[in-house]
């Protein structure tokens, strides 16, 4: 434990360069990656090369320095291809900087990806010792908090059931209730709480507050969703391309990620990358009865086409989300569980077109994330609004009235298909 009234967290000089370039092939059989290995020489001699070679550098954080004390709640905020999520990756130790050192005090719980340090072959029971194992706790610390982390976790049925047989929701919330049961000193959490539902949701940011405020414990929160942001963090961080550009207060990192925001987008989206990199997510569009466009009408249907590479990794799925204009998701599609399909199992390029069903919503702006992942548990690439558009008016049912999205009424219509029917009650009893 640290001492009390210290820096929690000390970044000195961090930066963080990439490369960039299509994915790996896959390689099924050892004659196969031999026979290409010889051939790779005679096809660059002849200019073909693979694309794989031709990369990209890119600096995903430059010369970022900043201290935490003990016992803050700080919010992480950024637009696209602002490098939040390789922050947390660094100081949650998953990857080292290129330059610079982050120094944090204390045991780190890191809550990044679904199922980041589940063993998925072991049960709900034995990955809650596993992971406090690993956070260097002894097995009697582990067991007295083992029946608030179940529940917690609300898995009571399934704590002896491998969790490779959990649907994305359990993963979820057993992860996150043995990250912050635990009793970690930091606790870092990205987005993954968006996968939840809407009430475990607040549940876990009630837990977020106790777990600071009442533990004294540093919790480094990264979230798109600024309502909670705002009601939860005593401090943020603000960053762009890479950079940090402001450390103050809640109000002021939010009145800044605004002003950024209507400077425009950055350069490229915000990616983020999986341990497995199986696939790449190329460009997403939305498309009109005249072709890609980023204006939507509500209550007609909503097309999407997809681009994106695939090693051949079987059972990979696309899952689409619909998010509001405070960054909250508010609709998902998903390739595995809503149309039963996958990525096919042969490396390539592939186009996916999307339907769905009209949709009435309300006014506003509104962006796309789309993700591809091993069955809806562990994401392999993520990109953070990769597509932007508007709704500009919302007149559902006709008039002049413009239903404009709000957290007082919401953000989707539900317009009647059938006239309503009205009657007296005391005229359908006499």
């Amino acid at each position: 434990m640290m001492r009390r009234g210290g820096i929690a967290i000390r970044a000195e000089g961090v930066s963080k360069l990439y490369r960039i370039g299509a994915p790996a092939r896959a390689y099924r059989t050892l004659r196969e990656a031999l026979v290409d290995a010889a051939a790779a020489p005679f096809e660059r001699l002849r200019g073909r090369a693979r694309a794989a070679e031709a990369d990209t550098r890119f600096w995903a954080l430059r010369d970022v320095s900043f201290e935490i004390a003990e016992g803050e709640i700080v919010g992480v905020v950024g637009r696209n291809g602002a490098g939040k999520s390789t922050l947390l990756k660094i100081l949650s130790r998953i990857t080292d900087p290129t330059e610079g050192r982050a120094t944090l005090e204390g045991r780190v719980a890191s809550l990044l990806e679904v199922g980041t340090g589940f063993h998925p072959e072991l049960t709900g029971r034995e990955n809650i010792f596993l992971n406090g194992a690993i956070l260097g706790m002894r097995r009697a610390d582990i067991a007295k908090r083992f029946d608030a982390i179940v529940d917690f976790a609300e898995i009571e049925r399934f704590i002896d059931t491998p969790v490779k047989h959990y649907s994305s929701g359990m993963y979820v919330r057993l992860a996150f209730a043995v990250a912050a049961h635990l009793e970690p000193d930091i606790l870092v959490v990205d987005e993954v709480l968006a996968v939840g539902d809407a009430r475990f949701q607040q549940k876990c940011l009630g837990k977020i507050d106790e777990v600071s405020r009442k533990g004294g414990r540093t919790v480094l929160l990264v979230s798109h969703n600024l309502a909670a942001v705002k009601s939860l963090a005593t401090s943020g961080l603000v960053f762009d391309r890479g950079r940090l550009v402001l450390q103050g207060s809640v109000d002021e990192a939010i009145a800044a990620y605004g002003r950024l925001q209507q400077d425009g987008g950055a350069d490229e989206a915000e990616h983020d990358w999986g341990a497995g990199a199986h696939t790449r997510i190329r460009s997403v569009e939305m498309i009109g009865d005249d072709g890609p466009t980023r204006v939507y009408l509500p209550g007609t249907p909503l097309r999407l086409r997809i681009i994106l590479d695939t090693d051949g990794t079987p059972g990979l799925s696309v899952d689409v989300f619909l998010a509001n204009a405070q960054r909250a998701r508010i609709a998902l599609w998903s390739l595995s569980h809503f149309d039963a399909m996958s990525l096919p199992a042969e490396p390539g390029c592939y186009e996916l077109t999307i339907e769905a069903a009209p949709i009435h919503l309300a006014s506003g702006q509104y962006c796309i994330d789309v993700a591809t992942a091993v069955t809806m548990v562990n994401w392999d690439h993520q990109v953070y609004e990769a597509l932007a558009f508007e709704t500009p008016f919302s007149n559902v049912g006709g008039g002049s009235w413009d239903f404009k999205q709000s957290f007082g009424f919401g953000f989707v219509a539900l317009p009647s298909t059938t006239p309503p029917k009205l009657a007296r009650l005391d005229e359908r009893r006499a």
